[in-house]
């Protein structure tokens, strides 16, 4: 073939295949991109790892684009923070079916060990993530930091900047409103510059989408994930509040179909948060921690909850069929709590469990009817298991209510006590010292003590977060309090601490 010839076959290759390709199309604009710190491109949205075995765990991390397109992701983990010689490295594709999100279960892994983690693609490289594996049969200790309510718009996320600090932990325990799904201004701090994306209450797919991905922007949220492992569970704002199975107060007919808002709300949550994935997309399960700590996670939203109540006078309050975790999810929580041979049973709960009398303060029902107190014969069977089948060190935790609290739960008889409940305050979310004068919530935490004498501490006022150390002699349960929401901060103190001794169901 002369040279003329074969210049131009090639040229007429070369006009044929840049006809086939198709012409870039630009990433669409989420409104987030303002708050893209370049110098992490194309990783704005950080790492993060969760759901800790003793020889597996999830990594995850956002990769952005400038154009829609399949990405090629690798990644690589290590026992070293320099991340030399991984020990397990791969190459994954992620596109837009999946937000360009990227979430591994790295299996084959040392027990009880700490590794590191990062991610490479279109030229640039994560910032390097730091998690650890559970102990698989020893008796090692083991140390949680409990949170929930992390309300964007509510205020700074100094509390996950504090835990963010910390060496110890085995893992970061969320108990749900993970996100809210409120319009701007809907619920929050109108005074402060974090409003919502996108601009309205969110309902479809994409709608969820891009208010993980403005929360996960956040650098105190970055920071706590890229330093240790999440275990979580949803409440009610990661789809709308006070959802249940098959509805929500915050969900009206003009909001469209409810169940297509629930599996949006569900997909963009397995999409944007290190969780193991699974067919039935049911997301109640349990982590150990060796022999010291079964952590069961329970789902009291969307697995079985259903219909609520709106006053304890209606005949079906104490109906059998009104369930909080449904007949499948109690029957496995029974089986959890009967086989498990670890000295501790800590409970991931999102409401509070125990009865607790809130009447006179103002609310319009003597109970919480969205907590366990509007469950009230669901609530009875699995206090009455606790008591018939003699299961002890029972840890009990709670959200929700962005206040502290501290149980000893009692038996439904009232003479004994099954349990002991935590319930950790908000990251951020509002609670009663936002808009009550502060001598009026004083009078309140003073009331609920006198009307509940099972109830040892109650703080209606502050935020953080809850660490729990737990070891084969006791359980140490410790609240930790930021001063400020309105500006970062980086000062906290310990606001109380209790200790539960093995075997006893009493806080010290």
């Amino acid at each position: 073939m002369n040279a003329k010839l074969f210049f131009f076959l090639s040229t007429l290759l070369l006009l044929i295949a840049c006809a086939e390709q198709k012409p870039l199309i630009p990433l669409p604009d989420d409104g987030t991109t303002v708050f893209y710190d370049q110098g992490k491109k194309p990783f704005y949205h950080g790492v993060a790892s969760g759901d800790p075995l003793a020889t597996s765990v999830i990594i995850w991390t956002r990769v952005t684009p400038d154009n829609i397109s399949e990405v090629a992701v690798k990644w690589a983990i290590s026992s070293n923070s320099a991340m030399e010689n991984p020990v397990k490295s791969g190459t994954i594709t992620t596109n837009t079916a999946r937000d360009y999100t990227v979430k591994i279960d790295v299996k084959g892994l040392a027990e009880n060990t700490t590794y590191y983690y990062q991610f490479e693609a279109l030229n640039g490289q994560s910032a390097i993530g730091r998690t650890k594996t559970t102990a698989a049969d020893d008796k090692s200790a083991v140390k949680l930091a409990v949170v929930s309510c992390s309300n964007y718009e509510a205020g700074y996320y100094n509390a996950f900047a504090r835990i963010a600090e910390k060496d110890d932990l085995n893992a970061v325990v969320h108990l749900g409103d993970y996100i809210y799904e409120y319009q701007p201004g809907g619920y929050g701090d109108s005074t402060l510059s974090r409003k919502h994306l996108p601009a309205k209450e969110i309902i479809s797919l994409s709608d969820y989408r891009t208010r993980y991905a403005q929360y996960r922007l956040d650098k105190d949220f970055q920071k706590v994930h890229q330093m240790h492992p999440f275990i979580t569970i949803w409440d009610d704002h990661e789809v709308a509040n006070n959802v249940y199975k098959e509805g929500a107060q915050n969900h009206q007919p003009e909001d469209g179909d409810f169940m297509t808002r629930k599996e949006a709300a569900k997909q963009a949550y397995f999409e944007w948060l290190p969780v193991r994935d699974n067919a039935t997309k049911d997301i109640y399960r349990t982590v150990k921690f060796g022999n010291t700590v079964d952590l069961i996670m329970l789902d009291e939203r969307l697995a079985g909850r259903t219909y609520p109540v709106d006053s304890v006078s209606q005949s079906e309050f104490e109906a059998a069929d009104r369930t909080m975790l449904g007949a499948e999810q109690l029957t496995w929580f029974k089986n959890e709590l009967k086989t498990s041979d670890a000295t501790w049973k800590v409970i991931g709960n999102q409401v509070i469990f125990s009865p607790c009398d809130i009447s006179g303060l103002g609310f319009g029902s003597p109970v919480n009817l969205d907590a366990w107190d509007g469950y009230p014969y669901e609530r009875s069977q699995i206090s009455q298991f606790l008591a018939n089948e003699k299961i002890e060190n029972v840890i009990i935790t709670a959200g929700d209510t962005h206040s502290s609290w501290a149980f000893e739960v009692p038996s439904e008889d009232g003479k004994s006590n099954i349990a002991i409940e935590i319930g950790t305050p908000s990251i951020t979310s509002a609670n009663s010292d936002e808009y009550t004068p502060l001598e009026k919530v004083l009078q309140a935490e003073k009331v609920l003590g006198v009307k509940n004498p099972h109830l040892k501490y109650t703080d209606l006022k502050n935020h953080g977060y809850v660490i729990l150390s737990l070891t084969e002699a006791e359980t140490i349960a410790e609240w930790y309090y930021v001063d400020k929401l309105n500006a970062p901060s980086d000062k906290e103190v310990l606001g109380k601490k209790y200790v539960v001794k093995n075997g006893e169901a009493i806080l010290q």
